[in-house]
């Protein structure tokens, strides 16, 4: 018999004297419709559920559509994607009566439920959720406890450990026990050892929580085991992750632009001819000429040579280097220099700081405030530098940073040539954002998948240019990326990055595995050191009392020159991964299903990964991300070619032909010339995914060529520049200005490679990078601390990784002028750069206030600085200037030389303050 509900109104009532009687007759309703619901045997659901269900929910979950995997037409007991959604007795516990409370589903548009209809589907749930036709929903699963005990026992009972002999990652191991016999007998819970181990609180032993970073299973989850155990221990149910493929999505959905294959269309046929240089020019008239406009006209030699010096090594030229090119006659003069620049080391130095920037490189763990220093991690940076300067295919560089410990035998004492030694290397991508799991107070399971999720979210946005870490606690909004697509991608990593069998990120997370040449380096200078020292020792034994503290100082000085085992910061597989579950709400004390390591489905059947199998014979990785790795950089994937390129066209030019680089999904930008995108992924993989050939191919064209200068009919009609209809007028980045000025001042030492250099950081919060002996290296080389940015770079944009960054902002704001104008590095390199161009002045001769004299160094320093000659207003001004300041020196009682030289170091600094040389046009 079905309890008939009190009306509604009563329960709205505000009267404060009915308030306990209302309160009253609620309770009894609800008591007498859950005892309904708990006796009829399915009738309450066919006469109040069932209709609820078909009123609001069938036109996304029937047996046709089953959005997220969810039929509630006939097949509710199976849960969807995110694992099951009714857990009887428990409608808190149940995801269906959260989303349906929370008003997240159905969506407004459906109908949503109302207060009632709310209150019957909780009633249903509480009383045990009864079903017609005999069916019911499982009790608890072999996948829920397995869930349940990899996270509070496995660290001691699992892959890495199995103290007592016992593992309890498996049924199968359960019952095989450990030293005491078996852990588990099915059916009886109350001669299952491991209920009494808990029971007792023997099991897990409070005083060791925190040295392993678990935390104690709580009542509820030994209830779970427990009624699994009665329930003689049911198996894991089948898995079910590739049932569903991406006929589940709509025409629209799979049809999305950025999940096709490039095609590359033929140029169009413009009526600028004279105007073409490569076929992207052609794509960007054709746009251009569609509004009556076309390229601006082709930007000044020497403009043009600044700006590639600038845009490919990130320092400018010399007036030599200059002249060299402007006085060549050749006709293909640009394109030899662009030759030269890209086989200059330190184009490697600036084009490298972009990946860095996007794989979100950092020396310190940060996530603490300790953000604690990762002493080798510049290893990684010195990899990305030379796979740039060395143009290693792009499908190569992927390919070694995802799976560069499944590309070739490394262990068990194989000899580790300097390939090998890169490939592990390189994996240091994974290892970069954000880690705070050296310590073991931060180390539970949620501050792992913190790390996890981080990393899955440099690679969606870096690699794949999706938001794949919307999906981690719900389907993605937008893109079809299902949650169990997330947990999908994410087990391809499992077998490096496993929650249950973690490794810290500092010590264990660390191999003494560099190339047998360099460690054969290492011993020797070790074992010379080492033979000096006892040497010293040996002496000092012998010697009176000063000859001994004289001794001891050089023994000291021994021990510091011992250098410390060389090794990597590193990523790899240990072959054993646990299973991974869809985490509901992505909570990783709610498992729902199961899956298997796989693709997002929007791809999987188009473009499936390929078969996973261990790389080589004996090998203990699992070869997961190889696979991946070969499935991202196939020629038919739709994103990584594009969004590669349409990242490299971005730092050309300002702005992606994609705007939203991180984003090729429904919320990001449509590309502004679509055909020109394709056209260059295509020619990109054509080219062996070479960096350099695309580099050529947008630089030798006339829409790069042209210049910045802004006509009105321009201004008209592409006032943001988004038809290329002009070169954009860029600002020096942080780390082209810093080394810029160091350039320019004589200050730039010419050494790479090695270790991060120190900082300076002051009392009031000032960060500088410390010189080595008068000099210093460049931005890339400092140590950068995610809490200490040195402060010229902090103060230009230089971004705080968090995990990464696809796109600086460029701010203008007062304290750049500040840093600029009262910064004491830049006043000690202005006056350096004045002493410099003074020297070459042959300043030996006793200065004076002559005119030819300041006039020939103004010059000097114009051509250093801006590289171009003053014109013959500015150099008018500027010698106006420069009497001035030496007039004022003057009168605080310098004496004549004095006070020139520091006029001219006040003139340096004011150039080295221009937009003339700040600014890129």
């Amino acid at each position: 018999m079905t309890a008939k509900l009190v009306p509604r109104r009563i329960f709205t009532t505000k009267s404060p004297t009915l308030k306990p009687l209302v309160n009253l007759l609620r309770l009894l309703c609800l008591t007498t419709a859950a005892m309904a619901a708990a006796a009829d045997d399915g009738r309450y659901f066919q006469q109040e559920i069932g209709p609820l269900f078909q009123r609001h929910c069938m036109e996304c979950h029937d047996r046709e559509t089953h959005e997220g995997g969810l039929n509630l037409q006939d097949q509710i007991t199976r849960g969807g994607d995110s694992g099951p959604v009714i857990v009887p007795g428990h409608a808190d516990q149940s995801l269906l009566f959260e989303l349906v409370s929370h008003a997240e589903m159905p969506p407004p548009e459906s109908g949503q439920l109302d207060a009632a209809e709310i209150e019957k589907l909780q009633t249903w749930i509480s009383a045990g959720a009864a079903l017609p036709n005999g069916q019911t929903f499982p009790s608890v699963t072999a996948d829920r406890i397995q869930a349940l005990l990899l996270l509070r026992c496995a660290v001691c009972h699992g892959a890495t450990r199995q103290e007592g002999g016992l593992d309890l990652r498996t049924t199968e191991s359960i019952l095989r026990g450990g030293k005491s016999g078996p852990a588990a007998v099915p059916g009886n819970p109350d001669e299952s050892l491991l209920l009494q181990k808990i029971a007792s609180g023997e099991m897990a032993p409070a005083r060791r929580l925190v040295e392993v970073s678990i935390k104690p299973i709580t009542d509820a989850e030994t209830a779970l085991l427990t009624d699994w155990i009665a329930a003689g221990m049911p198996a894991p149910v089948a898995d079910r992750s590739r049932e569903n493929s991406d006929s589940e999505y709509t025409a629209t959905e799979q049809s999305f632009w950025a999940f096709q294959t490039p095609q590359q269309a033929p140029p169009p046929s413009v009526n600028t001819t004279a105007r073409v240089q490569t076929p992207i020019d052609k794509f960007v008239l054709q746009r251009l000429e569609q509004v009556g406009l076309s390229l601006a006209e082709p930007a000044p030699p020497d403009v043009l040579v600044r700006r590639l010096y600038i845009d490919l090594t990130g320092l400018p030229p010399t007036w030599d280097q200059l002249q060299d090119v402007l006085q060549d006659p050749a006709d293909d003069r640009i394109s030899k220099l662009i030759d030269r620049l890209l086989e200059s080391p330190h184009y490697g130095v600036r084009w490298g700081r972009y990946w860095l920037d996007a794989a979100g490189y950092a020396d310190s763990e940060g996530a603490q405030n300790e953000d604690r220093v990762r002493p080798r991690m510049w290893r990684y940076r010195d990899y990305v530098i030379r796979s740039f300067n060395s143009d290693k295919p792009y499908d190569r560089f992927l390919q070694e940073q995802l799976a560069g410990d499944e590309l070739a035998p490394w262990q068990d004492g194989v000899e580790i040539d300097a390939a090998t030694a890169d490939n592990l290397v390189a994996t240091g991508f994974l290892r970069l954002t954000p880690d705070r799991t050296f310590a073991n107070i931060t180390a539970f399971v949620p501050d792992r998948l913190e790390v996890i999720a981080d990393e899955m979210q440099v690679l969606g946005s870096a690699v794949m240019g999706l938001t794949v870490g919307c999906a981690r606690c719900h389907n993605h909004k937008f893109d079809p990326i299902s949650q169990a697509d997330y947990y999908k991608l994410s087990a391809i990593f499992k077998d490096a990055f496993d929650e249950h069998d973690w490794l810290k990120s500092q010590g264990e997370r660390t191999l003494a595995v560099v190339s047998t040449a360099e460690r054969k380096q290492w011993e020797q200078q070790k074992q010379t050191l080492e033979s000096r020292l006892a040497e010293l020792q040996a002496q000092q034994q012998q010697a009176d009392e000063e000859t001994r503290k004289s001794l001891q100082q050089q023994i000291d000085a021994a021990k510091g020159a011992i250098p410390p085992e060389p090794q990597i910061r590193a990523l790899w597989s240990r072959g054993r991964p646990s299973p991974t579950w869809v985490l509901l709400r992505g909570n990783y004390l709610t498992p729902g299903k199961r899956v298997q390591p796989d693709v997002p489905t929007i791809f999987a059947e188009r473009y499936p990964l390929p078969q996973i199998a261990p790389p080589w014979q004996g090998a203990e990785s699992t070869g997961r991300r190889l696979a991946f790795a070969r499935w991202l950089t196939s020629d038919q994937h739709p994103l990584t070619a594009r969004v590669m390129v349409n990242r490299i066209w971005m730092h050309h030019f300002g702005r992606g032909l994609v705007d939203t680089p991180a984003n090729f999904g429904v919320t990001g930008s449509p590309p502004s010339h679509p055909l020109l995108l394709d056209w260059l992924a295509v020619e990109f993989v054509r080219s062996g995914w070479s960096i350099k050939s695309l580099h050529r191919l947008i630089l030798n064209s006339a829409v790069w060529q042209q210049s910045s200068a802004v006509s009105q009919q321009s201004q008209e009609l592409d006032p943001a520049g988004l038809l290329l209809s002009r070169a954009p007028l860029r600002r020096l980045d942080a780390e082209s200005l810093r080394d810029s000025l160091l350039f320019v001042s004589g200050a730039l030492s010419e050494q790479m490679y090695g270790p991060a250099d120190p900082l300076d950081v002051r009392a009031d919060g000032l960060v500088t990078v410390r010189a080595t002996g008068d000099q210093w290296r460049r931005s890339i080389f400092a140590m950068m601390r995610r809490t200490q940015i040195p402060s010229l770079l902090e103060t230009f944009d230089y971004p705080q990784m968090g995990p990464n960054c696809l796109q600086r902002s460029e701010s203008t704001v007062a304290p750049q002028a500040l840093q600029l104008l009262n910064g004491g590095e830049v006043h000690r390199l202005s006056a350096r750069l004045a002493a410099v161009v003074l020297q070459d002045c042959q300043q030996s001769m006793p200065l004076t206030d002559d005119a030819d004299l300041r006039k020939q160094r103004i010059i000097a320093v114009c051509r250093r600085c801006l590289s171009r000659q003053p014109g013959k207003q500015e150099l008018h001004l500027f010698l106006q200037g420069l009497q001035e300041l030496a007039n004022q020196w003057r009168q605080t009682g310098e004496t004549a030389e004095r006070a020139e030289q520091l006029a001219f170091a006040n003139l340096c600094h004011a150039i080295l303050n221009s937009a003339s040389f700040v600014m890129v046009e």
